[in-house]
């Protein structure tokens, strides 16, 4: 009888081979035990055991025994199965379809290309010697409760995406296993009871405060109705907290009590900002230790030390307590087709979910944000926490799923965190706010587009004025930001002029703030970097609003401030509780369709489902940039010198990041026009380096001003 064999470890004498039924049964082991989280661990063991049925063929045998340049699909077979077997057994094809190239879009018998009817048609190599070895599992659970679910589709897309998780991870590790010979470099972390007296201890000294009539009582008061709270049942909650009132490790005391209350695997933070991530990560590593905390986001390298291997291999399938991650990666992973991204889905089940500035949730992809957050409340056995001091008005979104507030005396902690006061100056000129800001001696201005913040700032000048915005590549504002914290805590002058970077995140205290008109949950954020650390009364503190007499072209923001403007002339309290919610539900309303730009629920109707569409189609960030490397520091030129001579490499081009600006196609074609940028290399689309340095300044970063025609004189 043939031995037939999953792979082939030739690295080592003699070489070791593992049977394709132990690769088959290893995976299926696995992918049972991840599925058993959201309760359909028969279906993850079936997916496991005919993934590779396809390798059962003499073609693919003799390709990992004699040639590898043999083509052979492999995926193909174990579709066909499920095809053949029917019923609920069908679903699972476009996981076993999907389980290298992505999850397929569904197609037509008469496609060419690799949807899942074209591969449910095609001609693939004899595999039937798999029914010498493999016996087809049973089915005996059901994908999900149709009584759970608004939208029955959607449930079953979300369901596939989650075994498809549960498949390729099995996969990828029951192979690492074999090629490393057992010899993982895994490290899951410690149990949540042994976290949760970490914070304990960590907050033992806070909570005998008592006393409301301070700040740090106030916060205590919080963060005890946040341990307490951490023991109610499972499901949607919030936590609405002032600027200053400590909702960082209030947040995580609940998600811990929680955690282990309701036997949890780990807590997952979605956060806007990677400034916010790097800050947040940086509390929680002191509390729990750096080993239980995974950052995974585009400003963190794992790859770069042999120490941080494990890290490395936690950021693939997010196998860790604790994970603090973006908006961008988390949503895009939601509705990913591609292995590498879909890998850690399953870990999102059994967990709980904190969105830190829930405010930022994505306007464009609202409806399937949400579908998706209401399908893992509903059939994942998540929790969640939208965490933000301008709470979004979802309750539309979530329907019949109230959500439990976990502020006590909410309204009484706003009155009390004030630190300072709404003035509407109304319509003024460039030349009166420059007056304004000349006049000021710790104040910062936030204007909505980067041209106007280079203008300003270049109008102003003098000592202690500072300019930040995209303009400027990480590296070099976080060198900025020091110097104005310096400055600040020394009592000297400084005047900033930013755009919305600093509003959330960002750590800074001015007497008072100017702000360009925007949306309500922006005013507000601006207004939490005035008088932050309450040294001055709040009527000393005024955060003034403001518009300039000529219109700007300001991307995404039209409608939230046609909505502000409204509510203004309405006479409201900008800075109330009522008065943010009443700005949400009508953006909302005024948004429509388009808070589903992309029509994504339309790919998953009458059981044809899109994958590979959905894959291409949802990006939070749009593609209409292009990056401009800017190799003004040592360290960033030798890095622009490996990128082009060793090429693109994923490591590489996340420490590239810190050195990189995007901007948009218009500003693009005027710096190409004039020759001041060119590609780095023929091989990576759209990255750019600058060649002409006065084109960037340490005041102001990258000029947006050039000229096309300049390329005609250099």
């Amino acid at each position: 009888m043939e031995e037939y064999l999953a792979h082939i470890d030739r690295e080592k004498e003699p070489e070791r081979v593992q049977l394709l039924r132990d690769h088959l049964e290893g995976t299926a082991r696995l992918a049972e035990a991840f599925a058993d989280s959201f309760g359909n661990g028969d279906w993850g063991y079936c997916c496991g055991m005919l993934h590779d049925i396809g390798k059962y063929s003499a073609k693919f045998q003799k390709k990992l025994k004699e040639d590898s340049s043999i083509q052979v699909d492999h995926s193909s077979a174990g579709a066909q199965v499920c095809f053949e077997k029917g019923g609920l057994y069908e679903c699972m094809s476009y996981c076993i379809a999907g389980h290298h190239a992505g999850l397929p879009d569904r197609g037509s018998s008469s496609d060419t290309e690799s949807t899942l009817m074209a591969r449910k048609g095609k001609k693939v190599e004899d595999y039937q010697a798999y029914k010498e070895e493999i016996e087809i599992p049973e089915l005996k659970t059901m994908p999900f409760d149709p009584k759970k679910t608004g939208n029955f589709d959607f449930s079953f897309s979300f369901f596939i995406r989650m075994l498809y998780s549960c498949l390729v991870d099995a996969d990828f590790l029951d192979t690492e296993r074999f090629m490393k010979d057992g010899q993982a470099e895994r490290d899951s972390g410690e149990p949540m009871k042994v976290l949760l007296k970490k914070l304990e201890t960590y907050i033992s000294g806070w909570l005998s405060n008592r006393d409301q009539n301070t700040v740090n009582g106030r916060r205590t008061e919080i963060l005890q109705n946040c341990l307490d709270c951490g023991r109610l049942p499972m499901g949607l909650f919030r936590l609405t907290v002032p600027t200053g009132g400590g909702k960082t490790v209030a947040s995580l005391a609940f998600a811990l009590r929680h955690a282990v209350e309701h036997h949890l695997s780990r807590i997952i933070y979605v956060i806007p900002y990677t400034s916010i991530i790097e800050q947040n990560a940086a509390v929680f590593c002191s509390i729990l230790g750096e080993d239980n905390v995974l950052e995974n986001h585009s400003n963190v390298d794992y790859e770069s030390s042999e120490e941080l291997k494990p890290m490395q291999l936690a950021a693939e399938n997010w196998d860790k307590p604790v994970v603090v991650t973006t908006n961008v990666q988390f949503f895009e992973s939601l509705f990913a087709n591609k292995s590498s991204k879909c890998r850690k889905l399953h870990n999102i089940a059994n967990s709980v979910i904190i969105f830190d500035e829930a405010q930022m949730l994505p306007n464009d992809y609202l409806k399937p944000c949400t579908a998706a957050m209401e399908e893992l409340l509903a059939n994942y056995r998540t929790s969640m926490v939208l965490c933000t001091a301008t709470q979004p008005a979802l309750d539309s979104f979530f329907k019949g799923r109230p959500a439990v507030e976990l502020c006590p005396r909410k309204e009484e902690q706003f009155r009390f965190f004030e630190r300072a006061v709404f003035q509407n100056i109304g319509i003024i000129t460039e030349d009166n706010l420059v007056e304004r800001l000349g006049k000021e001696y710790q104040a910062l201005c936030i204007v909505n587009t980067r041209k106007r913040a280079q203008t300003i700032y270049r109008r102003l000048g003098g000592e202690g004025v500072y300019h930040l915005s995209t303009t400027m590549y990480p590296m070099h504002r976080r060198r900025i930001l020091d110097q104005i914290r310096e400055r600040l805590q020394a009592g000297e002058r400084c005047v900033l002029i930013s755009t919305s970077l600093v509003e959330a995140g960002v750590d800074l205290d001015f007497r008072s703030v100017y702000r360009q008109l925007a949306g309500i949950d922006s005013m507000i954020q601006a207004a939490g970097r005035c008088n932050r650390e309450g040294r001055r009364k709040a009527d000393e503190s005024m955060v003034s609003i403001f518009q300039f007499e000529e219109k700007e072209n300001i991307p995404g923001q039209r409608q939230q401030i046609d909505v502000t403007k409204i509510l203004m002339a309405e006479n409201r309290d900008l800075s109330s509780l009522e008065s943010i919610e009443e700005y949400f539900r009508r953006l909302y309303h005024f948004r429509g369709e388009s808070l589903d730009k992309k029509k994504i629920m339309e790919e998953f109707q009458k059981r044809v489902y899109n994958f590979a569409a959905v894959g291409k189609k949802f990006k939070l960030i749009e593609e209409n940039t292009k990056t401009v490397f800017v190799s003004r520091e040592e360290k960033a030129k030798q890095l622009l010198q490996q990128l082009k001579y060793q090429g693109y490499t994923k490591a590489g081009m996340r420490k590239a990041g810190q050195y990189c600006i995007q901007i948009y196609e218009r500003d693009f074609e005027n710096l190409y026009g004039a020759g001041m940028v060119r590609p780095v290399s023929e091989n990576m689309e759209d990255f750019y380096e600058l060649v002409n340095e006065t084109q960037y300044t340490e005041e102001t970063g990258l000029a947006l001003d050039a000229d096309a025609g300049m390329a005609i004189l250099l």
